[in-house]
């Protein structure tokens, strides 16, 4: 058995870090743990001991995320990793009830995390919630189905400069897409805009549009300079390129797409329902990677449900189970007034995992019940389920965290 408990001082906490990090490389440096330290508390990071010796590690950010129509303190599930010599003993199942465990005492009605295998966080009630994928893009294919009258300015920031600029477009994002956490002023000065010792010869670059009289718009990118043949065959990597306006994301990739010297464009992380590829002329070109983004665990159901805004009428009720936090077991009548406990029959049966999945919106009850993970027990509940959580534009979070 393991003792699972939060690290109380800082070479705990760098060893339970080590946990994932000697999966890339040696153990952290002083300088890694300070900074990682600034924005994830000694507290949020759970170790797993055996005799003594810290064996693994969990980390849960104290996100503040976008839901529908509003927002939820959120445990963003980051570091998770087990030493190799303890693997498949039961410490990861430790750390994360004791995490799950955590996040109700303090509030946070969700978690969220990054999948680096999708078959690892299912069995602790984590569901895909959102979608995303890569596009790579040849130049010669980046034309715009329809002429762009640009009336924005674009410019320069230095990286010191631009977190004030880029903050409130990032913060309008919160407010149109569920998915997106919020950035503290540490996250974004050490994490958005600090410039990382081995970049420094070829630094990301960051632009804002100003529209208006106003920054409605910027992107983060980086080039990979590279000649072929007497031509340019480089790389633009796109990092981030947000909009607050369709006018304003219209005109950011366009300015994109109009660098010289690129033969290709790459972009990460972006939802299915991106303007992008209404943008384009020829959007089967952008070669676009679909793949899960963001899993959701409802930590609370009645706080989780009740937190969230509804498009639909009426009111549909679940059978929930839950193996993992039994405080979510049972049945839940969710209407536009929120979700509340109910002794009335069931109308949908499902695991929490399930819920998770459909919680933002971007997978349907009808696609869930297609793939078997929920039993319809009265004909007509996963259309008016649908009709309730049916949300657009789709969730976006546009950083792995």
């Amino acid at each position: 058995m393991f003792e699972v408990r939060p690290t109380t001082d800082r070479d705990e906490f760098a060893r339970a870090l080590y946990g994932i990090q000697q999966y890339f490389g040696g153990p952290p440096t002083e300088e890694q743990v300070d900074r990682f330290n600034q924005f994830l508390p000694l507290d949020r990071m759970h170790a797993a001991f055996e005799e003594g010796a810290i064996v693994g590690g969990a980390g849960a950010f104290p996100f503040e995320m976008s839901v529908p129509g509003g927002e939820l303190r959120c445990g963003g599930v980051t570091v998770v990793g087990v030493y190799p010599t303890h693997r498949r003993r039961g410490a990861l199942r430790g750390m994360m009830d004791a995490q799950l465990r955590d996040m109700h005492e303090r509030g946070e009605a969700i978690a969220a995390l990054w999948a680096s295998e999708e078959t690892i966080y299912g069995r602790y009630g984590y569901g895909i919630a959102s979608w995303g994928g890569d596009i790579v893009l040849p130049r010669e294919w980046a034309s715009f189905a329809q002429p762009l009258e640009r009336r924005g300015r674009t410019r320069f920031v230095a990286p010191d400069e631009a977190a004030p600029l880029l903050q409130p477009v990032w913060e309008e994002l919160m407010r149109q897409r569920p998915g997106t956490f919020r950035r503290t002023e540490a996250w974004w000065r050490l994490r958005t805009t600090r410039v990382p010792e081995p970049d420094k010869d070829n630094p990301a670059r960051y632009v804002v549009l100003e529209l208006d009289g106003e920054v409605q718009a910027y992107a983060i990118f980086k080039g990979d300079v590279k000649f072929g043949r007497g031509a340019p065959e480089s790389t633009l990597n796109v990092r981030e390129a947000i909009g607050t306006t369709p006018q304003a994301t219209a005109e950011i990739w366009r300015f994109l797409l109009d660098i010289d010297w690129q033969a290709t464009i790459k972009a990460s992380l972006l939802p299915p329902d991106h303007p992008l590829f209404l943008l384009l002329a020829n959007p089967r070109r952008t070669d676009y990677r679909f793949a899960d983004a963001l899993w959701l665990r409802v930590v609370d159901v009645g706080a989780a449900l009740s937190g969230r805004a509804y498009a639909g009428v009426g009111s549909v009720v679940f059978d929930v189970r839950d193996a993992m936090c039994p405080w979510n077991e049972g049945r839940w009548r969710v209407s536009p007034d929120g979700a509340a406990r109910t002794d009335d029959e069931a109308e949908i049966a499902l695991d929490v995992a399930t819920l998770g999945s459909a919680y933002f919106g971007a997978t349907s009850f009808a696609q869930l019940r297609g793939g078997l993970r929920l039993e319809e027990i009265s004909q007509g509940a996963v259309e008016r389920a649908d009709a309730l959580f049916a949300w657009r534009p789709l969730p976006w979070c546009p950083e792995i965290f």
